[in-house]
């Protein structure tokens, strides 16, 4: 019988966050003050642990990848422009484009669609051998 398990269920809530915040499996570990090999004992042991790390990595990768997908389209947000006039503080509300990003546009497509956006192309070359005495010189 091994000694008993450090893990508490607050920890479920904790990984969440982490996880949102990009966080590994190795800095999960360092965070809870634990060997790599013990948080993964954890994740086989306590289901609801294992389900937070799941849902916060799903979700962190999520945003970044609408993030990514907004950089690559364009996109506008509204902004609150700020002047001073002879002292006199003066605000204008204004939208702010952004034109579409080409290297986010190429990473997604590279990502997504990587045979058609690959930088090299395979391209097979057949050749038929044909009979000499089957010309017409």
């Amino acid at each position: 019988m091994g000694r008993p398990s450090s893990y508490k269920p607050e920890y479920d809530e904790q990984a969440l966050k982490l996880c949102r915040l990009g966080a590994t499996d190795v800095e999960l570990a360092d965070f809870f003050d634990v060997a790599e090999s013990t948080l993964n004992l954890w994740k086989k042991a306590h289901p609801t642990f294992s389900e937070s790390l799941k849902s916060g990595k799903m979700l962190a990768d999520a945003e970044v990848a609408n993030k990514l997908y907004q950089r690559a389209i364009g996109y506008e947000h509204p902004e609150q422009k700020v002047f001073n006039n002879q002292g006199e503080i003066l605000t204008h509300d204004t939208v702010k484009h952004y034109a579409p990003d080409p290297t986010a546009a190429i990473f997604w497509l590279k990502n997504r669609q990587g045979a058609k956006w690959a930088d090299r192309q395979h391209v097979e070359n057949k050749t038929a051998v044909v009979d000499k005495s089957e010309l017409d010189w």
